[in-house]
């Protein structure tokens, strides 16, 4: 019995430390005292420099992550362990569209996880079920496939695209087509979706399948469809898809070209093959329009969604039209996907995009911001320094000149000191990517800080 009695303690002891060092992680309220042993605590200020490290002790380090602790947000306002507030036009990088601390998102994730948070997809959810009648009713879907993340409705249209070439082209080796410097999720399936050899390196053997193209090249996109086809005829291999982003974010915040999305919906008119577009980072009014491919004046088989999707709660959609609709029950499946919480906040969402003018507001800010961007190229002391202002609505970069010698990541570093978010997107261009419910006067503010930053950043560069 008294061996028993130790066993069952040394196991609650196991477990607590457990507990309490999730807590520690999770709670900025809670810091660690090294003194007191590697899973020692007590209560104490928020986190601080002297538990980052505790932080990188135990979190893998797949993030190179600024020295700053958030605690706090409200509005386009972040605030740090420190005291400092941040204008925050990174919105956990195109996620937090309705900002920080919204109303309508606190009270539906509120009531949502007082009744019920979870079930398994065994069951029929009613919220599911809501956000998916809202999808195709503002969408040209006809059904939905609900998951976590990016990368995961990314995987599902991959694997629906499979499916449909097997299946519908009667393809023993289906081909899905994707662009150079396009970015699809880490997953294994997604990398190599992606066209950026620096996602893939150390990874290989990649997923077999899949061809690049130079994003907005008609002529390339049409020869390389001519090409796997006639070659492959033989062994029954062909292009079962064509995946796009309307607008690359990673790839340099670079829109699409109508002629060049007009002429993929073409040639897979012509051949039976799936047009897919990633919607993640463009989609739910990011762009002005509710969906990226709006822009562009063509409709796709196969569209995938998330980040904006819950506002900051992880949800991920892949949407298709009926006739693309290859699954049955076994084919796919997600654990969390669709759960009632995530859908409540979707809800939420759609309510504000529907009640708040968001997508009027991410045109004309938009605007706003492209113009003031743009208009600092005339600054003397900023002479030959942007190369380039470009995007949609609310989803904005601007390029820096290779003769400033200045990287993305400098600048960004720079407007961080000043309180400003932005975050890169690739080496020299810099990502604009604010909550939809951005005002004029903090467009303004975050341009003027913008500059200092700049200007101070193109002084050192030049000392």
């Amino acid at each position: 019995k008294k061996e028993h009695n130790s066993c069952e303690t040394a196991m609650h002891s196991s477990i607590l430390r457990s507990v309490v060092l999730a807590l520690a992680l999770l709670r900025p309220a809670l810091a660690f005292v090294p003194s007191a042993g590697r899973h020692g605590w007590h209560r104490s200020a928020p986190m601080v420099a002297s538990s980052m490290q505790e932080f990188d002790d135990v979190v893998m380090k797949t993030y190179g992550r600024y020295p700053i602790t958030m605690v706090e947000g409200k509005g386009l306002t972040l605030t740090d362990s420190n005291g400092k507030e941040y204008l925050d036009f990174v919105a956990g990088i195109a996620t937090c569209i309705l900002g920080h601390g919204h109303p309508g998102m606190v009270k539906a994730v509120t009531d949502q996880i007082n009744t019920l948070h979870h079930v398994s997809n065994l069951y029929y959810i009613p919220k599911q079920g809501e956000l998916a009648v809202w999808l195709v009713k503002n969408s040209p879907a006809d059904k939905v496939f609900f998951c976590n993340s990016g990368a995961e409705s990314n995987e599902a249209a991959i694997k629906l695209a499979r499916k449909y070439g097997h299946t519908k082209l009667d393809l023993e080796e289906p081909v899905i087509i994707t662009a150079h410097q396009s970015f699809h999720g880490r997953t294994l399936a997604a990398i190599t979706a992606t066209g950026q050899p620096k996602y893939q390196k150390d990874f290989g053997p990649m997923v077999p399948g899949f061809e690049y193209v130079t994003y907005n090249d008609a002529a390339d996109l049409k020869a390389t469809v001519e090409r796997i086809n006639s070659e492959g005829k033989a062994k029954k291999r062909g292009v079962c898809a064509i995946m796009f982003e309307a607008l690359q974010g990673e790839g340099g915040i670079k829109p699409g070209d109508p002629a060049f999305f007009k002429a993929a919906r073409e040639l897979c008119d012509a051949t039976g093959a799936l047009l897919i577009c990633d919607e993640v980072q463009v989609g739910m009014g990011r762009s002005g329009k509710m969906w990226g491919f709006q822009q562009l004046g063509v409709e796709p088989d196969v569209f995938t969604s998330a980040k904006a999707l819950g506002g900051g709660v992880p949800i991920g959609a892949m949407m298709c039209k009926d006739a693309a609709n290859v699954f049955g029950p076994g084919d796919h499946a997600s654990t969390y996907g669709g759960n009632p919480l995530a859908c409540a906040a979707g809800m939420a969402v759609a309510r504000a995009i529907e009640s708040e003018g968001l997508l009027e507001n991410a045109d004309q800010r938009g605007e706003q911001l492209r113009a003031a961007l743009k208009a600092l190229a005339a600054e003397p002391e900023l002479a030959g320094v942007v190369a380039d202002v470009r995007g949609w609505g609310l989803l904005s970069g601007i390029q820096l000149s290779d003769e400033s010698g200045l990287t993305a990541g400098e600048v960004v570093g720079k407007c961080i000191e000043k309180g400003l978010l932005l975050v890169p997107a690739g080496p020299t261009v810099v990502r604009f990517v604010p909550p939809l419910i951005v005002s004029e006067a903090e467009v303004d503010s975050a341009v003027a800080t913008f500059k200092a930053a700049l200007e101070e950043a193109v002084k050192e560069k030049r000392a």
